[in-house]
């Protein structure tokens, strides 16, 4: 069929009308009112309008609008030829969609688009008028994302985070400033408080809000646990905040000190051994200082990454029980582990306890296997283990609990001197 022939088919028009509800649309015609004009343009012009579809959405990215594509599928197809709609910008706003409704003109089967002004036929100069008044729509709307991002980033530089403020405080509208919410801020305060004084968990502080206190969200619901923790790892309540990958001093009010925030992120970092994180060291009182004869004690330290995460450390030192001012140096958990190990081979351990240490996780692996995987005692036969690897293994991976447990089993007195270990016995 020759191009002459293709045109001298009447033209089945499609009315397509969309509207988006994102801010760079919003002075486009509302869908009724586009379909009110072109139905009247339609009926003075004498054009025939086979149907009419409405859509509501973006037409930023390609492919992304179902009715749209369902519009050129049945173009395709032959149910018509035609399109109408109010301007080209309606039909797209991306280079995707643009290349196909060009493509479709290319294969004589989208013949004609008619906007309340202009009209479109197969010819090159019409075609790329059409490209033209699309693409400028596509660079108003990628200048205005370009345009949003600086105004965002001006914004952060200037102290005030965009969008909706944290609880704790209120977006204000008339100056487009954050103030704080004197309903919710105390409380938001106490959170912390309670965390870093006294320390409460994240649940202790769900329990208090949900059983002794009024606190809401803004829309009136109990706030759920993960927010809570969301609000305790907040750098914007001691006046700091991260906007993308930035992150920037802000102007509003802050809520608590960076030191109190600091330390809510340590004593939330502590794994918990109990109610409001209860130590539990594995080698205390296992040991004496070598050179004052005092108990070894420990503590923890911690260190912020650069990530922001806290890097947990254990430390064993002295007492100095006998205040005798004894100087002995910290030694760290980790030097401390590979010492115990090293010295396993060489220590008195007593067979019995620790032969019934193993032989609970022997019962615990055959239990496993055989009642709930469903082997047999033969697939499930054990080579003998020697009880110093058994020993060398819970040292190293095992929980503080399980590590002193072993130890216990250690006849031998320990000792801690300049930060090495030696048993009673060594030269």
């Amino acid at each position: 069929m020759t191009q002459e022939e293709i045109l001298e088919e009447p033209v089945k028009y499609c009315l397509y009308a969309r509207k988006s509800s994102e801010q760079d649309e919003r002075q486009a015609l509302s869908i009724d009112s586009q379909i009110k004009e072109m139905m009247a343009a339609a009926e003075r012009d004498g054009v025939e309008v086979v149907e009419t579809i409405k859509e509501s959405h973006s037409a930023k990215d390609s492919g992304q609008r179902p009715a749209y594509m369902d519009l050129l599928q049945r173009i395709r197809s032959g149910e018509f030829n035609g399109i109408l709609t109010w301007a080209p910008d309606r039909l797209s706003r991306n280079a995707g969609d643009l290349g196909s409704l060009v493509d479709l003109m290319d294969q004589g089967l989208l013949q004609e688009i008619r906007t309340h002004g202009q009209i479109f036929r197969n010819s090159p100069n019409e075609k790329f008028l059409l490209m033209i008044l699309c693409s400028q729509a596509k660079l108003e709307n990628d200048n205005k994302g370009v345009n949003v991002k600086r105004g965002m980033r001006t914004k952060c530089e200037m102290g005030w985070r965009p969008g909706v403020a944290p609880l704790g405080y209120l977006n204000i509208k008339e100056d487009n400033t954050i103030k704080v919410d004197p309903d919710r801020a105390p409380l938001i305060k106490e959170m912390f408080n309670k965390v870093a004084k006294q320390g409460y968990s994240g649940r202790d502080i769900f329990n208090w809000l949900n059983t002794e206190t009024n606190f809401t969200t803004r829309s009136g619901k109990k706030v759920v646990l993960s927010s809570i923790f969301l609000i305790l790892k907040n750098p914007f309540y001691y006046g700091d905040y991260t906007y993308g990958k930035e992150s920037y001093q802000g102007k509003h009010e802050p809520l608590i000190t960076k030191e109190l925030f600091d330390e809510v992120q340590i004593r939330m970092s502590r794994p918990a051994h109990g109610r409001h994180g209860e130590k539990c060291f594995a080698f205390t009182k296992l040991m004496v200082c070598g050179a004052c004869g005092a108990g070894i004690t420990a503590e923890e330290k911690f260190k912020r990454l650069k990530n922001g995460d806290m890097k947990r450390h254990i430390y064993y030192h002295c007492t100095d029980s006998k205040r005798i001012g004894c100087n002995q140096p910290y030694t760290r958990e980790a030097d401390l582990i590979e010492q115990f190990v090293g010295l396993i081979d060489k220590l008195e351990l007593d067979q019995i306890g620790m032969k019934e240490k193993l032989q609970e996780e022997i019962d615990r692996y055959h239990k496993f296997t055989q009642g709930i995987l469903g082997l047999t005692s033969e697939e499930t036969k054990l080579p003998r283990v020697d009880l110093k690897l058994y020993a060398k293994y819970i040292l190293r991976e095992g929980k503080p609990e399980e590590k002193r447990e072993i130890l216990s089993n250690i006849a031998n007195r320990l000792i801690l001197q300049n930060g090495h270990l030696k048993n009673t016995d060594s030269n």
